[in-house]
């Protein structure tokens, strides 16, 4: 180190330390290289933290770091003198948090140890110093500080000059607003937004065409604002649906070189560290991500998702102008007679950041492994999680066909059979199901139906799936009544008295009674649902939205049904389910357990009741209600109605049990005589105490 070094350009250096042995070695060596060049030493020290800022302990580590501030300054003051800073940072990432450092300072040249390099395994799996190496913008040098060599601190490192990328400054919302703005004139989209004879169903197939080819025109957020208005009848009327799902997001292809760079980024290791190779034709370009094949060095077989560099910045950037048209304009009446611009906002917003998070997909294809382990013809992808972060998702690629071209024979029957039954499990049982299982996520390998991308889900609650559930039954059993009665309760218009009941439940009967006499081929629940969906938009009792999801899911699932197995018919599924459901249902409340906590809790509730009859009639103290009639056998007529209603009730569930299990195959024959004779008991019982109370 005795000659001086040409390029004076170098006037910051940087170095990581964790106050380690090894770490002061690289302190030193970098000390010496920064009084070379008559350069600043900035040392840096990263605090892993062990809890939140927020609580009191992450004010504690708060004081600890600013005393090891002060002991990290007294040692730089020591190697470097007036040219040293000490900086302490609290970061659960040191690798990145020096490199962000080293970005704040402007630093030169940036100074790591190779401690944690020696083995290949370490090296691939992102040390620090690899990390450091790849992700900064400025030179950095990795000196060896392995002790095991017994030799002294070598005075040349290796270097790594990385140029950086440009900075390309965030694009001003004005100028995306007007570019939107000129699309939408081009496209004489203005009458969208005016009034409109709503009868005049031409005029409206017109506008939605147009809609259409602007939103294509404007990119990937608002061809993926067309896709999700698709799903949603009861938002947009129906010739806009219908228009809108024929949307295609025309997206370029990510070039090889963004699609490496995107992985090496989250990875924090170069690609070929962990793939053998990437196949540079994707699988499928989409408005947030890429998909390509690839091989790991394991030589396991993968299929890679990347998103694109620039996808959040632009979702982001047209969600706020689209929340802006939404505040100002969302509210006149003639744009709310096509659109709830609030409602799609919300709806949008909401799914697209869960779709620009891929660990949420991770969660969710975790979350249906589990779903489906009743299910031996059905699967998901296993997933590399530790490949995997929010921008690239590595996964097991499924080798297989498209279902409609899977062999002939049983397998193929029976996963036809399971996967409708297996959806209805997710809608009706678990609240939970894939909203897009159209033919393209549907793939046959190793005598499976997998099931692929789950970037968009379901979900409902329990209080939509019992009545779901009661929709499923009433359809089974062809009770357009009761079907429709249903409907109107989940949509809280059961009360409504502005609404024409006998009307609606023909249109209901209408829908059902073509559906039922239709073809096996033909017979699918998803299309009535979806037709339900829209006669109850037109009668202003929409549909909750979950449903419609619902709706469009069954319908998709039952078409690739009616592809493997056309003689399938998916009432007879659903009511040989439906029933299984029930009877378990009956099952758990039979539980000793379980009948021990409602006898408790309805022992509980009519204590109350009976202490409330006894503060009005001036039994127990306190205020008391002045009546002019007599009541000294009101507590008595009390507990015998409370008693002779439980005794019926009981009776009444008895024989109802009687009845299910009776007409279920796979139920044994004790079961209903045990439910028989137990509902006789009941009813002798209450005939006894009725006579006896005469």
């Amino acid at each position: 180190m005795d000659a001086q070094p040409q390029n004076s350009t170098i006037r910051r250096v940087m170095v990581g330390t964790d106050r380690s042995k090894t770490a002061d070695q690289a302190v030193s060596w970098a000390a010496q290289f920064a009084d070379r060049f008559g350069a600043d030493l900035f040392v840096v020290q990263v605090i892993l933290p062990q809890h939140s800022s927020t609580t009191e302990f992450g004010a504690a580590e708060q004081t600890r770091a600013a005393a090891a501030k002060e002991e990290l300054a007294q040692v730089v003051r020591l190697v470097a003198g007036e040219r040293g800073h000490a900086l302490v940072v609290i970061d659960s990432d040191p690798a990145f948090a020096i490199v962000r450092a080293a970005e704040r300072e402007a630093i030169d040249v940036l100074v790591v140890g190779n401690s944690g390099m020696a083995g290949r395994k370490e090296f691939l799996l992102g040390n620090v110093p690899n990390r450091i190496s790849h992700n900064s913008h400025c030179t950095v040098i990795i000196v060896n500080t392995l002790p095991s060599t017994g030799e002294p601190i070598p005075e040349s490192g290796r270097m790594f000059q990385s140029q950086g990328e440009p900075q390309t400054p965030e694009p001003h919302l004005g100028g995306r607003a007007i570019h939107i703005a000129t699309v939408m004139a081009k496209h004489g989209l203005k009458e969208l937004f005016s009034q409109s004879d709503q009868s005049d169903v031409s005029a409206r197939r017109q506008q939605a065409k147009r809609l259409r080819a602007a939103l294509e025109e404007l990119g990937p957020t608002f061809s993926k604002l067309g896709q999700v208005l698709s799903t949603r009848p009861d938002l947009l009327p129906v010739e806009y649906i219908e228009e809108l799902a024929m949307l295609q997001s025309h997206v370029p292809p990510m070039p090889e070189s963004e699609v490496v760079r995107v992985a090496e980024q989250e990875l924090c290791v170069p690609w070929e560290d962990v793939f053998e190779s990437i196949d540079p034709k994707p699988l499928a370009a989409g408005t947030i991500a890429q998909v390509h094949k690839a091989t790991l060095e394991t030589g396991d077989r993968v299929v890679v998702k990347v998103q694109r560099p620039t996808a959040r910045k632009d979702i982001e950037q047209d969600l706020a102008l689209l929340e802006i048209f939404a505040q100002k304009v969302g509210q006149r009446q003639a744009l709310k007679q096509v659109v709830n611009m609030e409602a799609v906002f919300k709806h949008l917003s909401t799914s697209l950041q869960r779709e620009l998070d891929f660990r949420q997909e991770i969660e969710n294809i975790g979350r249906m492994q589990t779903l489906l382990t009743d299910y031996d013809r059905l699967a998901v992808p296993s997933v590399h999680r530790e490949l995997s972060t929010s921008r690239l998702l590595v996964m097991e690629e499924i080798q297989g066909i498209p279902i409609a071209r899977a062999p002939e024979g049983p397998d193929r029957i029976e996963a036809a059979r399971q996967i409708l039954e297996g959806f209805y499990k997710q809608i009706v049982v678990d609240g939970f199901f894939h909203a897009d299982p159209h033919p393209g996520n549907l793939m046959w390998w190793k005598n499976r139906i997998y099931m692929l991308d789950f970037g968009m889900v379901g979900n409902l609650d329990a209080g939509l799936r019992e009545h779901l559930l009661l929709m499923l039954m009433a359809l089974w059993k062809e009770d357009s009544v009761f079907l429709s009665d249903v409907t109107l309760m989940m949509t809280g218009a059961i009360d409504r008295s502005d609404l024409d009941v006998p009307r609606f439940q023909g249109e209901i009967g209408e829908v059902m009674a073509r559906y039922r006499k239709a073809a096996l081929a033909e017979m699918q629940i998803g299309p009535l649902l979806q037709e339900m969906s829209a006669i109850a938009f037109r009668h202003g009792v929409p549909l909750p939205a979950s449903l419609t999801l619902a709706a469009k899911a069954l319908a998709q699932v039952q078409l690739a049904t009616a592809a493997l197995d056309p003689k399938l018919d998916p009432y007879d599924v659903a009511g040989k389910f439906l029933m299984r459901v029930m009877i378990k249902r009956m099952g758990a409340a039979l539980d000793p357990k379980a009948l021990v906590y409602q006898s408790q809790k309805f022992k509980v509730r009519a204590e109350r009741v009976i202490e409330a009859v006894e503060h009005l009639i001036g039994a127990r103290p306190g205020q008391k209600l002045v009546v002019n009639f007599q009541a000294n056998s009101l507590e008595g007529m009390v507990r015998r109605t409370g008693r002779r209603l439980t005794l019926g009730l009981t009776a009444a569930a008895s024989i109802l049990a009687t009845g299910l299990t009776a007409t279920a195959a796979t139920v044994a024959d004790w079961i209903p005589i045990t439910f028989g004779i137990v509902a006789g008991l009941l009813t002798v019982g209450l005939v006894l105490d009725l006579i006896r109370g005469r």
